[in-house]
Order: C-alpha cells, then sequence, then structure tokens
C-alpha cells in the first residue's frame, strides 16, 4: 500500500478540522444572520436560536483548534439529534432521507473529538 501521504498524517488532519469546522460555522452564520442566503419558511425558531449559536461557536472553535474537543464533541451530539429530528423520521437510509451531511457531520466531529486538536491549533500553542 502506498505510503506517500504518510508524512503529511497530521497536516492533514488539521486540514479536516480547519475546513470542517469552517463549513460548520456558516450553517450557524445562515441560520442566525440569514447569511448566506435565508433560512426557509417554517423552520422552528429552538433550531435557530439553539442550533445556529452552537453551530457557529463550534466551528469557529473547532476551525481554531481551541477546546476543540468538548466543542466537537457538543457539534457531534447536535448533528446526531438533528439527524434523527429532521431527517431519521422520513426515512430509514440517509440517500433516502436526504440525511447524509449530517450523518458526515456527525462523525468527523466525533472522529475530532477523539483525536483532539493536533498541529495548527491554539490549543497545541498553548501546550507549548
Amino acid at each position: 500500500m502506498p505510503t506517500f501521504l504518510t508524512r503529511y498524517e497530521a497536516q492533514l488532519y488539521a486540514a479536516l478540522r480547519i475546513i470542517t469546522g469552517f463549513l460548520f460555522l456558516w450553517h450557524g452564520m445562515q441560520k442566525l444572520f440569514g447569511f448566506p442566503g435565508t433560512m426557509p419558511p417554517g423552520v422552528p425558531a429552538f433550531i435557530v436560536w439553539i442550533a445556529g449559536p452552537i453551530e457557529l461557536g463550534c466551528g469557529v472553535l473547532v476551525m481554531l483548534g481551541l477546546f476543540t474537543r468538548p466543542a466537537a464533541l457538543l457539534a457531534s451530539g447536535l448533528m446526531a439529534f438533528a439527524y434523527w429530528m429532521a431527517h431519521g423520521t422520513r426515512a430509514l437510509l440517509p440517500i433516502l432521507n436526504e440525511g447524509e451531511l449530517a450523518v458526515i457531520y456527525c462523525f468527523v466531529f466525533l472522529f475530532i473529538a477523539a483525536r483532539g486538536s493536533g498541529v495548527w491549533s491554539v490549543d497545541a500553542s498553548l501546550e507549548r
């Protein structure tokens, strides 16, 4: 098996953490500030006022690598909850209920919570 990327494992993990946090924070921005784009009509207020701040805050923290483990664990739990509330009631499989993104976020955040912040993070800078 090729191992040419092995030497970049720490940097690739950091890129995964940073990009995941960056993408996640925009879900919170959309819910809280209507940017970019507005939420569809009829979204319950608790989704906007509970999920929005969690998505924005956890996204920023994970992206920066600050309090990474608890922020990622909270984001993972939010996505598990979101899946079962918004998607899982429509059909069992994510391909049928359009819940793939929630599942991917849930498990990527769970992995980040288990692995920690890694390189290129505020947590790593504070440890030095």
